[in-house]
């Protein structure tokens, strides 16, 4: 019997060279090019050069003349060598016959082709990265509790505040002092719709960002009722002569526990001052949603034998069970006393857990399913910084309004009428802040990502949702930003976006009557399943399949792919990344002491956190020379290192308020280049191990 070697192609999935004897009677298979008769040794030296490609090309060409010719291959059998079942290699030489001739491999390279072409094949998105290695989400007890209704009651009649109709050149009658610009406009825009009857009552507005010689005209011309902030008052009292107050008959503070806490006390009291060495008698009030122990403190500086006017329940006053409006001649109350808030009947509040690599898409799922798949639906979103406002400003209107089209696989919708994103923070001009100010406020669809510079007073008409990115730091605070929507009967609703190791801040709610309900994550995420521009490429042409927890992740790690390739399409937005990103760090160690035990630099994950501002990585050494400084901080402890730091929160708080003077902002500017990235200190390895020098210092400055 003649033994001839013949090597079989290989299967892309690890086929196997194989020997064929053929039997008496059968024509011979055709020479090698060799012309070798293989046998013992010579045959293993010729399986082993099988891996080779001049052997690939032998057996392709082998293959071929037996598919050209009408013979049978020959008998066959299993190699020895062989590593692979019998019921997967038969399979593999039928495939190898009836389809395209296949590239012989060795077998580990042959094991790499074949997943990768299984890959090919089978295509799939990982979901690992975003889905895995995320803090467990506790189950979310909530204390329910009695929230007090709020109460509107109205004021008095203009025939009884017996005004003669000669009032211009007396100066002004009412003093409004409110601590934005935004608020300034509205209040200017409501006095003149209700002094349209009465012409003689000249309204004026004083704001910084405005020029200070047309308002020294209108001043000179005389206005009766002067809104104004109170920065730019103080500089009209220091520089405009023809302004003067002996003709006050009300003085008006609004907002004023914001007032005192954006630094304002010092102007408070020199405007006070202006106004008692005029006007002695007077009235004075203060305004606000909630009042603190600041207000508390400014009404025994501005105020003589004050009328508290507050909503009540029960567990205050016995003798008013229905909580309405009451009046008390007393001090306003103490802190203790001010332990629950008004919230309107028609408001529903929610919340939701979602782990710091998901919060990214979960707020840009919440934001499509309601401005996109719902009709006439206005949003609010809170950010704690103007860089976090710019950078979700500039990702959102540059991933989610792409171009119109039918969307590649991984792209996202094109641009829709009912998605349409604002922006507006302190940092911006005058004119713009104006501009976006009144395009939202006569918009019926939209959604306004902002800072606290919109939380206080404004009424921006058919606001439904209020959504807040980042806790507020106060229930206070959580008051007023709710409070932009269900306003005068209409009905509205609240989002606000947690951490699991933030859950305790619901309880904290809880304590000042306000209740909230959970929304799941999963719920939010599920919204990506209605738009087929979020399908992996494994769904692709399937066109309907019920829809399951894979999907749902499979398509939100579509969505942060997206805004990972933007960010990290240039050195540009990777800068802006990592600024936003140090800018919520360093707002996050600023929230109060009693909070501390709720919101801890030290419960952050720096490279989860750096997920959802669209880095792969967490960043590293993002502040070497501002550490340099702080160690050489170290040699001089008498310095008041914790007045200094509140001095410099201060200076930024009030760059979003500030009044317009030149000397005030070019110390804000002088300020702001030492707060740009790189001069905090906060480093982590590329693992997203803690920031702990950054920690310490800021430890260190409260």
């Amino acid at each position: 019997m003649e033994l001839r070697g013949k090597i079989r192609p290989q299967a892309a999935s690890g086929g196997v060279a194989e020997q064929h004897v053929s039997q008496p009677g059968t024509p011979p298979p055709p020479p090698s090019p060799r012309g070798n008769v293989l046998g013992g040794s010579e045959c293993g030296r010729e399986l082993a050069r099988a891996a080779s490609w001049r052997t690939l090309k032998q057996a392709e060409a082998t293959k071929r003349k037996y598919q050209a010719s009408s013979e049978a291959p020959p008998a066959k059998r299993r190699s020895k060598t062989s590593f692979l079942p019998a019921k997967k290699t038969a399979k593999e030489a039928q495939r190898t016959f009836k389809g395209k001739p296949q590239k012989t491999f060795s077998p580990k390279k042959s094991s790499a082709g074949t997943s990768d072409r299984n890959q090919e094949q089978k295509p799939c998105v990982k979901t690992s990265s975003l889905f895995k290695n995320n803090p467990e989400i506790p189950e979310l007890h909530r204390p329910v509790v009695k929230q007090v209704q709020e109460k509107v009651f109205t004021s008095d009649a203009f025939h009884e505040l017996d005004l003669h109709p000669h009032l211009r050149s007396d100066g002004p009658y009412a003093l409004v002092l409110v601590p934005t610009r935004e608020l300034a406009l509205q209040s200017f825009d409501t006095v003149q719709k209700l002094l349209k009857p009465f012409t003689w009552i000249v309204p004026g507005v004083l704001m910084g960002g405005e020029k200070r010689k047309s308002e020294k005209a209108r001043l000179r011309k005389g206005i009766n009722i002067l809104i104004s902030t109170p920065g730019r008052l103080v500089d009209h009292i220091k520089s405009t002569g023809n302004l003067h107050f002996s003709r006050v008959r009300w003085l008006i503070l609004d907002e004023a526990d914001r007032i005192l806490d954006l630094g304002f006390e010092k102007d408070i009291t020199v405007i006070l001052n202006a106004v008692n060495a005029e006007c002695q008698s007077r009235q004075t009030v203060l305004l606000s949603a909630t009042l603190t122990e600041g207000v508390t403190r400014l009404a025994g500086i501005s105020l003589h034998n004050p009328v508290s006017i507050s909503v009540l329940d029960e567990s205050h006053d016995q003798s008013n069970p229905k909580g309405k409006a009451v009046l008390e001649v007393s001090p306003p109350r103490t802190s203790d006393e001010l332990d629950s808030f008004a919230i309107p009947e028609s408001l529903d509040q929610h919340v939701t857990l979602v782990p710091s690599k998901l919060r990214l898409v979960s707020l840009a799922a919440f934001i499509l399913q309601k401005c996109k798949f719902e009709k006439d639906q206005k949003m609010i979103v809170f950010f704690s910084s103007c860089e976090l406002v710019e950078f979700h400003y500039n990702l959102f209107l540059q991933t989610l309004l792409s171009s119109s089209g039918a969307p590649a696989p991984g792209q996202l919708p094109s641009a829709s009428t009912r998605l349409k994103f604002l922006r507006l923070h302190g940092n911006m001009e005058q004119e713009e802040r104006t501009a976006v100010f009144q395009e939202f406020s006569h918009s019926k669809t939209g959604v306004l990502l902002c800072t606290d510079v919109a939380a206080r007073g404004l009424d921006l008409p058919q606001v439904k949702w209020i959504v807040q990115y980042n806790a507020p730091s106060s229930p206070a605070e959580y008051i007023h930003r709710i409070g932009r929507t269900a306003r005068i009967g209409c009905h509205g609703s609240s989002l606000l976006i947690l951490a699991p190791s933030e859950a305790e801040y619901v309880n904290s709610l809880a304590s000042h009557k306000i209740n909230v309900s959970e929304i799941k994550m999963e719920d939010i995420l599920s919204v990506l399943t209605r738009d087929d521009c979020f399908k992996g490429r494994r769904w692709g042409s399937q066109k309907s399949r019920a829809v399951g927890p894979q999907e749902i992740r499979e398509r939100a790690t579509v969505l942060q792919t997206v805004f990972e390739d933007y960010v990290h399409s240039n050195e540009r937005r990777v800068s802006g990344a990592k600024k936003a990103l140090q800018s919520f760090i360093r707002a996050y160690a600023a929230y109060p002491r009693e909070l501390k035990h709720v919101f801890h630099v030290r419960s952050l994950h720096l490279g989860h956190v750096a997920k959802s501002f669209g880095l792969r990585d967490a960043p590293r050494n993002l502040s070497v020379s501002a550490v340099t400084k702080r160690k050489a901080n170290l040699k001089r402890p008498d310095l008041h290192k914790k007045t200094q730091s509140k001095q410099r929160l201060a200076e930024i708080l009030r760059s979003e308020y500030s009044s317009g003077m030149e000397a005030g902002l070019a110390k804000v500017k002088k300020q702001n280049k030492h707060t740009e990235p790189g001069s905090q200190p906060c480093s982590a390895d590329a693992a997203g191990a803690q920031p702990q020098p950054w920690e310490k210092s800021k430890k260190r400055s409260r």
